[in-house]
């Protein structure tokens, strides 16, 4: 019984993986697609990248985090969020960098805000956001877990 337990709990992970990859990989559409139209691409065209799919599945396990600050109050959630994300940002772009040659994300020579092309500073309010909205993702699969 303990290993039929263990291994819905894999799934359901797996399929959480999966949802937040497929729901990272829809922002970053939408939100390269609106950039180019406010850049004056009437066709709003939208780019990501095949390595950023397990990166956004990697909020998996940012879930445990939720769970503990969940009744923090807003303002600390959202800095706790943003440095997360710039971790994660700065750790993956930097494996991908090493083992690949090329990090999905390039901010070299961005601004002063910029580090080592690998986050920027500046980020800090959508980072912010993000997080915020991470905990909105993760609240709506805790309310449908049953049919997962």
């Amino acid at each position: 019984m303990y290993y039929l337990s263990i291994k819905k709990q894999n799934n359901t992970m797996l399929l959480r993986f999966i949802f937040y990859g497929l729901l990272g990989w829809g922002l970053e559409v939408l939100w390269t697609g609106i950039e180019s139209g406010l850049g004056g691409d009437p066709r709003l065209r939208s780019t990501t990248y095949l390595w950023m799919f397990p990166i956004y599945g990697l909020a998996v396990f940012l879930e445990p985090v939720h769970d503990r600050i969940r009744y923090w109050p807003v303002l600390l959630r959202g800095v706790i969020w943003t440095l997360l994300i710039w971790g994660m940002e700065y750790v993956t772009g930097g494996l991908l960098r090493l083992t690949t040659g090329y990090s999905p994300w390039d901010y070299s020579g961005s601004g002063p805000w910029e580090i080592q092309g690998l986050i920027r500073l500046d980020m800090a309010p959508l980072w912010f956001v993000t997080g915020l909205l991470f905990e909105k993702a993760h609240d709506f699969i805790k309310r449908v877990a049953g049919v997962l």
